[in-house]
């Protein structure tokens, strides 16, 4: 479990603090987020769930989350458009009666990128990626300022490892459109103690092995978000942060 790799951390008294915080994670997958959830349920966060992926997997994962969250709600319903995201943005923000941290996760795979045979369609393809992130940060920021409530949202926007130039092109452009969104967002709420940050697709090539720190692994991601949701975290606002084939599988 997470809580026996930070056991022994010098950041076990730091992540203490998220006991009985209001966490919504949203776009959880059995590949992707699992570690995000978890992490959250170690430090008895009281969560909120938000996942289409009707598995035996998920059923399990999220009976054991139960055991550790201080409480956890489960929503189903799909966000597939605006006005589905917007509606559940706004009924999670009033689920505990606000909401401390969110991370909102999302993914393009190598299928999805298969089809794609112009500018045009990679544009519509981030469109559509970081579409329903946007409304749920724009939501979800305005609903914290309304109740004078500082917090962080972070957006986590995963893909495989570039197999090609075509794939490190999308890559490219989805982290620019996400880098854009991260600035604009956190300038936008900076003055209300609202923290937007980030997590995507490094841009180095299709090569392996490139310097630099980099985020390899979900755990890294789920790390990152307990750090970023603590009092450690709170200068930190419009970053977006590198992660390379972090959530490879089933990708």
């Amino acid at each position: 479990m997470f809580m026996g790799v930070i056991g022994t951390s010098p950041e076990f008294e730091v992540l203490r603090e998220l006991e009985g915080r209001r966490v919504l994670v949203t776009g959880l997958t059995s590949s992707l987020g699992v570690d995000v959830a978890r992490a959250f349920a170690d430090v008895k966060a009281r969560l909120i769930v938000h996942t289409t992926d009707l598995t035996p997997e998920m059923t399990a994962l999220l009976a054991l989350m139960s055991q550790s969250a201080s409480e956890i709600k489960l929503y189903t319903n799909p966000m597939d458009n605006a006005g589905g995201a917007v509606r559940f943005a706004q009924t999670a923000a009033q689920a505990y009666g606000g909401l401390d941290a969110v991370v909102n996760l999302t993914s393009i795979t190598s299928a999805e990128m298969a089809g794609l045979s112009s500018e045009r369609d990679v544009e519509d393809l981030v469109t559509h990626k970081l579409s329903n992130i946007a409304h749920m940060t724009s939501v979800i920021a305005n609903r914290m300022r309304v109740i004078l409530s500082e917090g962080l949202i972070l957006n986590v926007l995963a893909m495989a490892h570039p197999r090609d130039g075509r794939e490190a092109a999308v890559a490219g452009i989805a982290r620019t459109a996400l880098a854009a969104l991260t600035k604009g967002e956190a300038n936008v709420w900076a003055d209300q103690a609202v923290r937007i940050n980030a997590i995507g697709p490094r841009v180095v090539g299709i090569a392996k092995g490139s310097s630099g720190a980099c985020i390899t692994n979900e755990p890294d991601i789920a790390a990152l978000a307990l750090y970023l949701a603590s009092r450690r975290g709170k200068t930190l606002s419009g970053h977006v942060f590198d992660a390379e084939g972090a959530a490879s599988a089933g990708l």
